[in-house]
């Protein structure tokens, strides 16, 4: 199997692993509007070798999810390998990545993540550890160094191929930007140059013009999708269209893009065994659905504030009831031929 995974002849689209965000049911979602490849939240090597039930529970994934990665990290080779041993085994998916790249300090304290990157030899030994414990091709996602003062994307990229990596991503920031700062998307361009694996760029992509732009300005053989997807999974779908070359489907007018949210909450209360902290989990991607609607401030305080589904659909049906009031009142005519209405605000 040739990666980053190949849909004839084009370019994949992938949604990142992130920490509480690409779940078993966001990631069905972003498949269905087009994503070609999806991959796990990260996940401890220790807690998989250990067969903690919460992590074991996070590596649950179905076959409408296919391809999929999982995302392990840590910073101990034999756990790595352990763990990977362990995933290929009993939960097979197509690929294992190693995250070189989180910046988060609980990960990094424990030299996990981008903790990783300010031993290269720790990095080669990790990658080795997993490929000789798994018969899948092992990924790496790394980000420009540890600090400003150890940036070398290639360097560490060209490691990472050496100690048997067969794709790599690259976020072009280093540990010490954190999110902050704009990602050099010419390091992703650098290291496509210096690399015989495929190389995947992340990092910065808000639109799917973004994503487009990425690909044209870095030649990277994937493009990865991380905050850009937040309530938008149809970035995928209009991303495609643009790097295809085919007319880009607009974005979901107010009323779909409830009935997008509503279908991923449906899916997360059947996911979760505890519709109330479903439900209150749920909060942050509904904030991320009605950003920058009319009245958003309003609407996403409310949503801030539910503990069930059914009162998400609630207050869904009540904006809409009173949009739809809003609209009437300003179509309705003056006896002078003026809008009544017209120029007021609405949510």
């Amino acid at each position: 199997m040739q990666f980053p995974y190949r849909v004839t002849e084009r370019v994949p689209l992938y949604l990142a692993p992130m920490a509480g965000v690409s779940e078993s049911p966001f990631r069905r979602l972003c498949r269905a509007f087009g994503a070609d490849v999806v991959v796990t939240e990260f996940l401890s090597a220790e807690g998989i070798r250990r067969e903690n039930p919460a992590t074991l529970d996070k590596l649950r994934f179905g076959p409408d999810e296919r391809p999929i990665g999982v995302q392990i990290f840590g910073a101990d080779p034999a756990a790595m390998g352990d763990a990977a041993a362990l995933v290929t085994d009993v939960f097979a998916p197509e690929f294992i990545d190693i995250n070189f790249g989180c910046p988060v300090k609980k990960v990094v304290k424990r030299n996990g993540g981008s903790g990783c990157l300010k031993d290269l030899g720790l990095v080669a030994q990790v990658i080795q550890a997993v490929a000789a414990r798994t018969h899948l091709p092992v990924t790496v996602k790394i980000r420009s160094g540890w600090s400003e003062e150890m940036r070398d994307p290639v360097s560490i990229a060209l490691r990472c191929q050496d100690a048997g990596a067969r794709a790599l991503t690259l976020h072009p920031r280093t540990r010490a930007q954190m999110y902050t700062g704009a990602a050099r998307w010419d390091e992703i361009a650098a290291v496509v140059d210096a690399l015989d694996i495929p190389v995947i760029g992340n990092g910065d992509i808000r639109s799917a013009a973004d994503a487009a732009r990425m690909h044209r300005e870095t030649g990277c053989a994937a493009v990865m999708i991380a905050r850009g997807s937040f309530g938008q999974p149809w970035v995928f779908t209009q991303a495609r269209a643009l790097l295809n070359g085919t007319p880009v489907p607009p974005t979901p007018p107010v009323g779909e893009r409830f009935a997008v949210a509503l279908r991923h909450a449906r899916m997360a209360a059947d996911y979760e065994a505890d519709p109330r902290g479903a439900a209150i989990e749920f909060r942050k991607h509904l904030g991320w659905y009605v950003k920058g609607i009319p009245g958003s401030a309003e609407l996403r305080q409310q949503l801030h504030a539910v503990d069930s589904f059914d009162q998400v659909a609630g207050l869904f049906a009540d904006y809409l009831d009173r949009s739809a009031r809003y609209a009437a009142v300003e179509a309705t005519p003056e006896p002078d031929g003026e809008l009544v209405g017209a120029g007021e605000s609405h949510p």
